[in-house]
């Protein structure tokens, strides 16, 4: 059994490291309410103007469709990998980093691809396999639509120089504060929803549809992206509360059961000073 000494370390140690873990969940508990509003507020809007957009396209007479949903074959492909700046916050990073993993290694296994790190583990995560285009990590100390817009207009830029035939989102989904969803979307180019054109026949448009289409399809990428952003933010938040709590709760379970091993550990020390003393009077008496 250990002495009493290192018992009272690691009784400070643990009683320190759950100061640290309850303040850290109290921290991403009162930013999670803030981030989670505003993906709330936003998600319907988002969901309403993507679907529109799809249906238009869907509407469109082949080969007057938008730069932005035109098909190619897939030859050079690039991954949005959306993770964190910081950790501690459970599977939350390696879910995605996992993710983006298995499509270079699997769905694009004989494609061409390349990764935007947006979030510092991203970057730290395959920068050394040489494929990391850029790193915007920096978009979470600001984060405002503004920012991420910068984001989606290089990957436009990219996609309409042929640069890159196919651009997908890897980013976590926020559900609730214990939940996030691993998500996987195709950003570019733009897939219309196929046989959706009745439900348009009847609208008349003003300006024409491919002006509306043109009009609206940046913003709506923007949107999309910063919607993606949004989503990644409260589920860390979440997921960092979750761990953190978990972790106190193991650090009050382990403070307690050393407390228990020190109390022990002093009754046997005490009882053995005892019987010396007895064992000595009557050494003494003899």
């Amino acid at each position: 059994m250990a002495n009493l000494k290192e018992i009272r370390n690691r009784i400070t140690s643990v009683s320190s490291t759950m100061q640290i873990t309850s303040a850290m969940k109290m921290v991403s508990a009162a930013k999670l309410k803030k981030a989670q509003d505003a993906i709330t507020a936003m998600r319907p809007y988002s969901d309403k103007l993507t679907e529109l957009l799809q249906s238009l396209s869907a509407s469109l007479n082949s080969g007057s469709g938008s730069k932005f949903a035109e098909q190619r074959e897939v030859e050079n492909v690039l991954i949005v990998s959306i993770t964190s700046n910081r950790g501690l916050c459970g599977a939350f990073n390696s879910n995605i980093i996992k993710q983006t993993q298995r499509l270079i290694s699997d769905t694009y296994a004989d494609k061409n691809v390349s990764v935007l790190a947006v979030g510092k583990k991203a970057n730290d995560a395959f920068a050394k396999k040489d494929i990391v285009i850029a790193n915007r990590s920096d978009v979470f100390d600001d984060l405002t639509f503004d920012n991420v817009a910068e984001i989606a207009e290089m990957l436009m830029e990219k996609f309409l120089n042929n640069e890159y035939d196919k651009i997908e989102i890897v980013y976590n989904k926020f559900k609730n504060a214990a939940t996030q969803i691993v998500m996987t979307e195709q950003f570019l180019p733009i897939v219309p929803i196929e046989g959706d054109e009745e439900n348009t026949a009847d609208y008349v448009f003003e300006p024409s549809k491919v002006e509306i289409i043109e009009e609206l399809i940046p913003k709506s990428l923007k949107t999309q992206l910063y919607k993606g952003v949004r989503d990644s933010f409260a589920s860390e938040h979440g997921a960092r509360m979750t761990a953190m709590h978990k972790a106190t709760d193991n650090a009050t379970e382990l403070r307690d059961q050393l407390k228990l091993t020190y109390n022990k550990a002093r009754q046997a020390a005490i009882t053995n000073e005892i019987l010396e003393i007895v064992g000595g009077a009557e050494a003494l008496n003899n």
